[in-house]
């Protein structure tokens, strides 16, 4: 397999370039005629069924108290070719800025929440809050996908990883084992 490797020490507060658990995404959110986009890499799959996603929204983020008070958003999934707008929406607040005119990204209205969809993005999965119990000591909001609308083509979209400081690798090469899984869920 592969050589070991010399290993040095490493900040620990930077091991998320490591371990970030997938795709950049869009949450978009809606609160009283205001709607918001937030760029996110800090989620997880937590169950099947229910669906269930564990998103880490900070406090200081302007869709977190939006997402608290609606109880829902929608989390869309943005493809390589949206970088500069995963990267201007990252770098902007929603308090100021109208960041859908700003990106010239469109809101479609969603068929189960309040929060619109971002058609351009490949993928959008509308979420209403399942769990709140870690949101006020990690701002850690526990979703259920109650809606999900996928593009079907390409099924293997060039998705977001984000690795820190400013620097995203696109999804790569699919590696095929379907053959060879013989687990079944």
């Amino acid at each position: 397999m592969n050589p070991q490797h010399a290993k040095q020490d490493f900040p620990v507060s930077d091991i998320r370039r490591y371990l970030e658990p997938g795709p950049v995404v869009l949450v978009s959110s809606a609160w009283q005629g205001d709607t918001n986009i937030m760029t996110l890499g800090w989620h997880t799959v937590m169950a099947f069924s229910p669906a269930l996603v564990g998103c880490m929204i900070s406090a200081g983020n302007h869709s977190h108290g939006m997402i608290e008070k609606s109880r829902e958003c929608v989390i869309n999934l943005p493809t390589a070719a949206l970088t500069d707008a995963v990267v201007g929406i990252g770098n902007s607040t929603g308090d100021t800025v109208d960041k859908f005119t700003e990106f010239g990204l469109t809101k479609s209205e969603a068929s189960e929440v309040a929060a619109p969809l971002i058609p351009e993005c490949h993928a959008n999965f509308e979420c209403r809050l399942f769990d709140d119990s870690l949101v006020d000591e990690y701002a850690f909001f526990i979703f259920e996908v109650v809606k999900a609308h996928v593009a079907p083509l390409p099924v293997h979209p060039d998705t977001l990883h984000y690795k820190g400081d400013g620097l995203f690798m696109v999804a790569g090469e699919t590696i095929d084992r379907h053959d060879g899984f013989t687990k079944v869920s």
